[in-house]
């Protein structure tokens, strides 16, 4: 029985191994330091993949900080769009997207806490 959850436990290492090899890092990969051209093509990928991608945003990347322009009726999306520059590798985000005024507040969701017999 030990032999067998040897086994299994060395298969699924294996598979993991697999899934995760890819080409090797860059040396600008291995020390987090990104090519303005690395992070603008990264950025332009999650953009193509992403929700906000529908809004038309145009971003650029010089000396690792990202300056994005657009526009969008979405508040949210203008701070997911800083967050994809930011985990693309830019050190730095300029944010020039234009929320317009038929954006709504932000929505916020409340938590009901309390007992679980149904008492308020």
């Amino acid at each position: 029985m030990a032999v067998k959850r040897t086994l299994l436990a060395l298969t699924l290492l294996g598979c993991s191994f697999s899934l995760s090899a890819g080409p090797p890092l860059s040396k600008s990969h291995s020390e987090g330091k990104f090519s303005d051209a690395e992070i603008e093509a990264t950025i332009k990928a999650k953009l193509a993949k992403s929700k906000i991608g529908k809004d038309g945003f145009q971003v650029h990347v010089k000396d690792r900080v990202a300056t994005w322009t657009g526009s969008t009726t979405v508040m949210q999306h203008k701070g997911a769009a800083t967050r994809m520059a930011k985990t693309a590798g830019a050190i730095q985000v300029l944010n020039n997207i234009k929320v317009s005024d038929g954006a709504g507040p932000p929505r916020h969701v409340q938590v009901k806490t309390g007992a679980s017999d149904g008492a308020p």
